[in-house]
């Protein structure tokens, strides 16, 4: 795992560039501490910071091919490479580091840009194309990796992190208010959006080729694609599925220990993170060594006990990192910093902390059972679905909301989360007049957000399970969540659940292995019975939620009740300060709590973006 950043200009390279990419590459530094690099020619500007886990000798990037005529620059890690690069050297191939990106290297130059899903990994990277003239640029399956680029004044600049294209001086920009809008409105903001006006971000799946003219062409490659209705052919008893999906995560849980360092895994004392765990010591035990956990001192938060079961059981050396809820404020900056946009709850600060502790204990990669609940209906909303179709709940809606959900999600009778029409009422009040009178222009609902015809006469749990896997899985939970919070620490987090070949095996497995009767994750668990204690098998899905901003009110944080400051507040004028003053002086009530998540936390959207400000737009 590394960083990435480079541009093309429409001039040749100057003095000036190396200082730029110099500035470029020193924001990325908690990406890739262990070494940086950077290669200028005519008028080409390549970036990298390194963390060295495969190839630790000879993998610096960039990398060229044989004859020079192409050169490397990529963020990630290619799994399954020794299977590739075999192939390559069969071919003809000749490789010059033992990294595993150069294989991307390599295809490229023997298929052209139709390789991408021969590659099972986690990446980001830029091929520049010498001969060509042009640059081709991809982002993983899931979208893992982040990728971020703009155009301005006749340059494309692209970097792993939108911080290091803030440092171009060509690059001005200000607030994105429909990202603004998406990240109150959804679990975060979605691709290609960012907070930055002007600054998108490669969506997951797909590739991006800029041209010698300045043309940019971004295209899709893959997508989670759910069989229709009347195409379902489910041939196979439970049994087939159940030993077919153990094997894929076997495999995936195997090519994500391929590394030349120590790993860890992190055990928060779930179903998922404790099957990945078991499967390590089943199958590939001299790699399981290091668990990581976090824990709380609240009773009601903490997962202590099954945490210490499974690593007991197991024989792994626990490392507990207890986090104070006191912790929240104190690392919340550091959180928006390396998330780049405001964020509606706080649990990203125990991420911060969990990694920091992995990378104390000198571990760089890192297991995670993140992605089982999206594909194998986790969450409460798949059993709501089936308590609908069973006529034991309804759905409240006007018409008005209906003609919301068609608009949204090409069905008027699915329920997603909340009722729209009057959260948009919400997101008014708490707005300025100058938002709201360009609400139109602003509301994330008036924009494309899902690919209706991946959504069409499919089953409603695989409606469900892709309308997750784009607003909350990739760019919230995975990019924001895993990769931003391991890296802003130097550790690179892997996911065995996100294994390419292993989400498209379960697209092609019957719905009612995944919920079964009431049961979510049923084939995971039927997976889970040779391995699993019976506690932890009988355990209900616990959903971590962190204190919100009436905590952080309560504790009278000094550079809270600043950012919230009813002139400060109408001098950025995003929000209403008599609104924020209102909400700021309930919420400071001792006793006071947000119902979570049945109710919306505006305040903490609102503090964190006060954060966002004063850290990107001083």
């Amino acid at each position: 795992m590394c960083g990435i950043a480079g541009y093309i200009k429409n001039t040749r390279i100057n003095d000036q560039d190396h200082e730029i990419i110099k500035r470029m590459n020193n924001k990325l530094l908690h990406r890739g501490p262990d070494s940086q690099n950077s290669h200028l020619f005519e008028n080409v500007v390549l970036g990298f910071t390194r963390l060295s886990i495969i190839g630790l000798d000879n993998g610096m990037q960039p990398i060229y091919n044989e004859d020079k005529s192409i050169v490397l620059i990529c963020n990630g890690e290619v799994f399954n490479y020794i299977e590739l690069k075999k192939d390559l050297e069969e071919r003809g191939h000749v490789f010059s580091t033992k990294s595993d990106v150069e294989v991307i290297l390599h295809l490229y130059e023997e298929f052209g840009v139709t390789f991408l899903n021969k590659l099972n990994g986690q990446f980001a990277f830029a091929i520049y194309d010498i001969r060509k003239k042009e640059l081709f640029c991809a982002r993983d399956q899931i979208g893992v990796i982040p990728f971020y680029y703009t155009q301005v004044k006749g340059a494309f600049i692209f970097a792993s992190e939108a911080k290091a294209i803030l440092e171009h001086p060509e690059v001005k920009t200000s607030v994105d208010l429909v990202g603004l809008d998406q990240v109150f409105t959804f679990p975060g903001i979605l691709s290609p959006r960012t907070m930055f006006e002007g600054i998108k971000s490669l969506e997951n799946g797909h590739y991006l080729i800029h041209k010698d003219n300045g043309e940019i062409s971004v295209n899709e490659y893959w997508d989670l694609i759910y069989p229709e209705i009347d195409q379902q052919s489910y041939h196979n008893n439970e049994s087939h599925y159940i030993e077919q999906l153990d094997e894929l995560i076997n495999r995936s849980i195997e090519l994500r220990l391929r590394a030349d360092v120590p790993s860890g895994v992190y055990l928060s004392g779930g179903l998922d993170s404790s099957l990945i765990a078991y499967k390590i010591k089943e199958n590939f035990p001299k790699f399981l060594k290091d668990g990581f956990s976090i824990d709380f001192t609240d009773s009601l938060h903490s997962e202590s006990h099954y945490q210490k079961l499974v690593a007991n059981d197991l024989g792994v050396d626990l490392n507990q990192k207890v986090f104070l809820f006191d912790d929240i404020s104190t690392r919340l900056e550091q959180a928006v910093y390396h998330s780049e946009c405001p964020i509606k709850e706080t649990y990203n600060t125990a991420s911060l902390s969990l990694s920091e502790s992995v990378r104390k204990n000198n571990i760089k990669v890192i297991l995670s059972g993140e992605g089982a609940d999206e594909f194998f209906a986790g969450y409460v909303g798949y059993r709501f679905d089936k308590m609908r179709d069973m006529n034991m709940i309804q759905i409240d809606g006007d018409n008005t909301e209906k003609q919301l959900r068609e608009q949204l999600w090409g069905d008027a009778s699915f329920y997603y989360e909340r009722n729209y029409t009057s959260f948009n009422d919400e997101k008014k009040r708490i707005y300025s007049k100058s938002l709201n009178d360009s609400f139109d222009q602003i509301n994330c609902l008036n924009y494309p957000l899902v690919n209706h015809d991946r959504l069409k006469n499919r089953h409603v749990l695989h409606k469900r399970a892709y309308i997750d896997y784009k607003l909350r899985l990739v760019d919230h939970l995975v990019s924001d969540h895993g990769d931003k919070m391991g890296m802003a620490n130097s550790v690179e987090v892997r996911y065995p659940f996100l294994d390419k070949d292993m989400i498209e095996y379960s697209t092609q497995m019957p719905p009612d292995l995944k919920l079964n009767d009431f049961t979510e994750k049923y084939i995971l668990r039927k997976i889970g019975e040779k391995y699993l204690p019976k506690q932890i098998m009988e355990r209900e899905k616990f959903h971590f939620i962190a204190p919100g901003s009436p905590f952080l009110l309560q504790q009278k944080v000094d550079y809270i009740q600043d950012i919230l400051s009813y002139d400060l507040i109408k001098k950025q004028g995003y929000f209403d300060p008599d609104m924020i003053e209102s909400l700021k002086n309930k919420y400071s009530q001792k006793g006071f709590t947000v119902n979570a998540p049945f109710e919306s936390d505006l305040l903490i959207t609102v503090i964190t973006f006060g954060i966002f400000l004063d850290q990107f737009f001083k």
